[in-house]
């Protein structure tokens, strides 16, 4: 839907930005890792001896302008490993031009499944063709791992249903820093991909998660918007398990959609988001 396009990209206007792009793209020092914002998504990118370490691509109409920027910010000539969080198209954009410089493109399984089938989902109108055999992930997880990059054990692990069927996050545990994908944000209430595996409970399953393992001051980068912390995390955990168990009460007492959306069980939150 447009609404859905609206808050997953995290533009003003799917039909302009979201589809043509922008080049303005900003870097933020997160002290040894580099932020973008501007592409599509947050991305994060950290240099390594034979190329850069990058979470996320942004849009395919930003690639060019957000490979640049990421070169200059890690002073690598090349990007050597490229972890999708999940599937959608503003977070493999540069996919296709990381794979055909030779990178490994990393991702879930299911997400290689998304990524190389004709596709749809709540986030954009229409279907999708799969994405070039080059852009399609190289290296695949069916859950948790660990690579080792620059000297430092970056863990990945998989939330299953949160925001997609094939949801990751990457910890950096030396540097107190996580990025969480498209299951959390400051700003908006992410969408649950229902078309693609996603529900409310792998929603609160995946922010239980995530709360064991950050600390208050950990720094935390969703797919759009500020960079959170871990408090935040364990609040919206809490957010989330009121909100569950509300609906559940709702279902219980025979309720439909029509009737939930009277009762608004997001009101306390309208202020905020």
């Amino acid at each position: 839907s447009f609404a859905g396009a609206l808050v997953e990209a995290g533009l003003p206007d799917p039909l302009g930005a979201a589809q043509q792009g922008t080049s303005k793209i900003t870097t933020t020092d997160l002290n040894g890792v580099t932020l973008f914002q501007g592409a599509g998504c947050n991305v994060l990118a950290m240099p390594g001896q034979d190329g850069a370490l990058m979470i996320d691509g942004g849009l395919a109409a930003n690639a060019d302008a957000l490979l640049a920027a990421v070169k200059s910010a890690t002073r690598n000539t090349r990007v050597h490993t490229l972890i999708n969080t999940h599937g959608h198209p503003e977070q493999v954009g540069a996919n296709e031009a990381v794979g055909k410089g030779g990178g490994v493109i990393l991702a879930h399984e299911k997400t290689l499944k998304y990524l190389s089938n004709t596709v749809d989902s709540v986030t954009f109108k229409g279907r999708r063709p799969p994405l070039p055999k080059s852009a399609q992930p190289t290296r695949t997880t069916r859950g948790d791992g660990s690579i080792e990059f620059a000297g430092q054990q970056i863990e990945y692990g998989y939330l299953p249903a949160a925001h997609t069927d094939g949801d990751l996050f990457i910890n950096f545990p030396k540097l107190n820093l996580i990025a969480v994908g498209g299951i959390v944000s400051a700003e908006d209430w992410p969408l649950l991909d229902y078309h693609n595996g996603a529900w409310l409970g792998g929603r609160v399953r995946a922010l239980e998660r995530l709360a064991g393992l950050v600390q208050p001051d950990t720094r935390v980068v969703p797919a759009t918007g500020r960079v959170m912390t871990g408090k935040e995390i364990v609040r919206h955990r809490d957010m989330y398990q009121k909100l569950f168990a509300t609906m559940i009460e709702y279902l219980n007492m025979g309720m439909g959609p029509e009737d939930m959306a009277r009762r608004n069980p997001l009101k306390e939150y309208q202020a905020e988001f």
